[in-house]
């Protein structure tokens, strides 16, 4: 069992990961993983030395193709448990972002398959027990 914790502040030498929850003329983003039938919200890994602020957009761009959007920060949050990448189990931080998506590029240069605009959210998650508390922490807050 995963336990996902919300943040106001967490030291930036902390945060290793950025989830970016998007909307786009109203519907919600989500990404389909080439290697994967479920579905996600835009976000990954900061690169070594990296401003996690970048780490945000550098993933929106990759994983979406949005060119031109709004970004703010939402919180800071935590995963504690086993998962996809955390083999131990550890706390692992990283940062929430909400992004209104105004225009997307016609191609997608990643490991993402296509993006789908959404007025329901998906019931195959890639991350059941994270994406939703994070998605519903976003969404409460914009």
């Amino acid at each position: 069992m995963l336990e996902v914790k919300f943040y106001d502040r967490i030291a930036d030498s902390k945060l290793k990961f950025a989830v970016i929850v998007s909307k786009s003329k109203g519907k919600w983003v989500f990404c389909k993983h080439k290697q994967r039938n479920t579905y996600e919200s835009p976000g990954g890994h900061r690169e070594r030395d990296e401003d996690i602020l970048d780490t945000a957009k550098r993933e929106l761009f990759e994983e979406t193709g949005a060119l031109d959007y709004s970004i703010k920060p939402i919180c800071a949050y935590s995963v504690i448990g086993k998962n996809r990448v955390s083999e131990t189990g550890e706390e692992t931080f990283g940062m929430l972002y909400y992004a209104d998506i105004k225009r997307f590029s016609k191609d997608l240069h990643s490991e993402i398959e296509k993006v789908v605009l959404l007025d329901i959210l998906p019931e195959n998650w890639t991350y059941p027990e994270i994406q939703p508390k994070l998605l519903e922490k976003a969404a409460a807050t914009v």
